[in-house]
């Protein structure tokens, strides 16, 4: 009898769960009357219905056959509302992170990564080929030294998040753009749980402290409510992923009807102030009394995201459990998620939060407590 080829993984599956770090594919979706305290729908728009869609599926990839008016609608629209030249569609965040860094850096270009990036920008820098230079979270001290030790290489990128979205904290965007302009550098800012949530028209944090970025990177499966993602930037900048991208030229185009929903969600968002102001003050309400229970919530961390740091793996896996038993669902994260040590529960406030949802929300913690 021949011998199965995967039968390590039986043993390496055996060893995660022994550390705690086996994730559990059960269907996550919670009772009618839970609160969902770990969603990316910061406003609250993914239950909204869709318009009337009368096309499905691209068909094929845009550049084969499957462009369709409602991708440079919706394209044309992200643009406006981001104040860009030009935006593009990716099927998600991660083929959006990869294809672009990818596709703009090379071999002789160096790439600085603030340490906590996201999995998708970190991959998009080691397929990029491209030197990479990880620099402490947030360290603008360390990333003007290495940007002045790195004047040999023929182009220099620095990548961040806008807000980092395990630790909701944020970069020092004009002291960022400062040293760019300063060294010659392109800046790269992925602004995924900005999007919506902050800035003049929810327009993100690039917007709120008016930084320019060479490269802005966002979705439509957070604050928008739906799948998918984009890239803003310059006319050039479009035309070059267009062509060089591979994670968007080797896929069929999302869906027309995903695209349509897509411009009318960025209108809605753009117009939700109140959204936003609901959002902030469940933000407020969840970390003052998360704190007032002992929780431990690092000072920097700012809307939409609260993280509650437990250290170890079993510790978060069983809070979230004795909050699910109270009707409250908020995932436990892990590493390689996040750095060892640092397990946490990842919580986030959104815009459909009420001061009745956010009180049931802590006496459910306290009584999880014990």
């Amino acid at each position: 009898m021949a011998l199965d080829p995967l039968r390590h993984l039986v043993e390496e599956i055996a060893a995660l769960e022994a550390q705690g770090l086996l994730r559990d594919p059960a269907v996550a979706l919670p009772p009618p009357e839970a609160l969902v305290l770990c969603s990316n729908d910061y406003l609250g728009y993914a239950s909204l219905p869709g318009p009337a869609l009368t096309a499905g599926g691209a068909g094929a990839s845009r550049l084969v056959s499957g462009n369709h008016p409602a991708h440079l609608a919706a394209e044309e629209a992200i643009a406006r509302w981001l104040g860009a030249e030009a935006a593009l569609l990716f099927s998600s965040g991660y083929a959006a992170n990869v294809g672009t860094l990818a596709a703009l850096a090379g071999p002789g270009d160096v790439i600085f990564s603030d340490a906590l990036n996201h999995a998708s920008l970190i991959d998009g820098c080691r397929l990029s080929r491209a030197s990479l230079v990880i620099v402490p979270h947030l360290d603008t001290v360390a990333l003007e030294h290495a940007l002045g030790e790195a004047r040999t290489y023929r182009r220099r990128w620095v990548v961040t998040e806008a807000v980092f979205s395990m630790d909701g904290d944020r970069p020092d965007l004009p002291r960022l753009r400062a040293l760019c302009d300063a060294q010659d550098a392109a800046l790269v800012v992925d602004e995924a749980h900005a999007l919506g949530v902050l800035g003049p028209q929810g327009a993100g944090l690039c917007a709120q402290l008016g930084v320019r970025a060479d490269v802005r990177i966002g979705t439509l499966g957070k604050s928008l409510g739906l799948h998918g993602a984009f890239v803003v930037g310059s006319t050039a900048l479009r035309t070059w992923l267009w062509n060089r991208a591979r994670s968007f030229v080797f896929s069929t185009g999302i869906s027309p009807a995903l695209a349509v929903a897509a411009t009318e969600r960025v209108g809605r968002a753009s117009r939700d102030e109140a959204g936003r102001q609901r959002l902030l003050a469940s933000f407020e309400r969840l970390r003052a009394g998360l704190l007032a229970l002992g929780a431990r919530i690092p000072p920097t961390a700012q809307a939409p995201v609260l993280p509650w740091i437990l250290d170890t793996p079993s510790a978060a896996v069983s809070l979230s459990r004795r909050l699910a038993a109270q009707g409250v669902m908020v995932q436990a994260i892990r590493p390689p998620t996040v750095p060892a040590g640092t397990s946490r529960l990842r919580i986030t406030a959104t815009a459909t939060l009420s001061a009745a949802d956010v009180e049931r929300a802590l006496v459910a913690f306290r009584e999880a407590l014990g």
